[in-house]
């Protein structure tokens, strides 16, 4: 779920001294891109139906008139897609109920001034392509964000919250039956954890860190921890974390301040997990990979060494396929999905 900062996904540094491919082709096998810029500027944060046979992800859809990312579904097999959001505003965060019966999002389509935001965005392209610089991204958490729930095909929309403030990054349980979420709806500055009954009632806080940001959580397979990124000790440095879904037993998995390590994702046997790092310290843009970790041991490996940015990382219900967000070879000029048959690292 793209935080601040974050997604530097963008052209990168020449290659590493080393052959990559044949680095990450020890773990990914048949890497292959699945959304394209003929389409989408760019795309990403993509998640698996409970089936495994299509994706839910955000994308910006090249002459829609909108520059924020809107969310789409698309079949694996046939690469059809479809707009399943408003198409007004910004969207983030989409996933599959575990049925795979209904998706959320977080959406901002109820704003009244949704599309006054546009031009701002628009303006600020240009001035990026006529002076060859890029921005930093910084994820603004809109306070008209709000999470819906909705079949698979956009119909039969509905909100399920309505306090004010930002509410979104949201997932569900195993079972189905709750939704954990980030939100500020504390009215403080910091973002907190919460889960909610899948309905969107009986909200209660499972973070308590003032002063800070804590999102991107998503329940372990087995049901009994939420993994999730905050950055409690240095500003936008984010490092992972683990906790009970009944708050308890919070545990720092990473603690490299020079480093942002962040978008954790469960692997299905709910002891190891993959996520994106880079070394803040070096000197330049730094460059994101995805990293295997033993949530317990703490043991980690590294799993690709492409010179563009590998982002958003997620597993298909059967672990066997790993989808990202990336710009591979660093020149492409927005990020795209990409898909691969994964084989887990062995533990010595």
């Amino acid at each position: 779920m793209l935080t601040a900062m974050l997604i530097s996904v963008c052209l990168s540094p020449a290659a590493e001294d080393l052959d990559w491919k044949k680095a990450e082709s020890k773990y990914l096998q048949n890497i292959r891109q699945i959304t394209f810029d003929d389409v989408f500027a760019r795309a990403g944060e993509g998640y698996f139906s409970p089936d495994g046979k299509t994706i839910i992800f955000q994308a910006e859809e090249k002459g829609s008139g909108n520059p924020f990312y809107q969310i789409f579904t698309m079949d694996l097999a046939t690469k059809k897609f479809r707009r399943v959001s408003p198409g007004v505003g910004k969207t983030t965060c989409a996933y599959f109920t575990p049925d795979g019966k209904r998706i959320i999002f977080a959406s901002t389509h109820l704003d009244p001034e949704a599309k006054k935001h546009y031009a701002t965005e628009l303006q600020l392209r240009d001035e990026e392509r006529k002076s060859k610089t890029r921005r930093r991204y910084v994820w603004d958490f809109d306070a008209h964000y709000d999470i819906f729930e909705a079949n698979p095909d956009g119909s039969d929309l509905k909100r399920l919250t309505t306090a004010p403030g930002y509410d979104a990054e949201g997932s569900f349980s195993p079972d189905g039956k709750q939704i954990v979420f980030c939100s500020n709806r504390s009215g403080e500055k910091n973002l907190e954890l919460y889960i909610m009954d899948r309905d969107g009632s009986n909200v209660r806080k499972l973070t308590n860190a003032p002063g800070c940001y804590n999102g991107g959580p998503f329940f372990s397979p087995d049901g009994k921890r939420v993994l999730f990124r905050a950055d409690r000790q240095k500003k936008d440095h984010l490092q992972l974390y683990v906790i009970d879904v009944d708050g308890k037993n919070e545990r720092l998995l990473t603690d490299d301040l020079n480093w942002v390590q962040w978008c954790p994702y469960w692997y299905p046997d709910s002891k190891h997990i993959i996520y994106a790092g880079a070394d803040h310290s070096v000197p330049g843009r730094p460059n994101y990979d995805l990293y295997w970790l033993n949530v317990d041991t703490g043991k980690k490996v590294r799993l690709t060494f492409a010179p563009g940015a590998d982002v958003l990382p997620v597993f298909s219900p059967d672990g066997k396929q790993l989808m990202w967000t990336s710009t591979r070879d660093g020149r492409q000029p927005g990020a795209q999905l990409y898909l691969a048959e994964f084989t887990p690292p062995r533990e010595e």
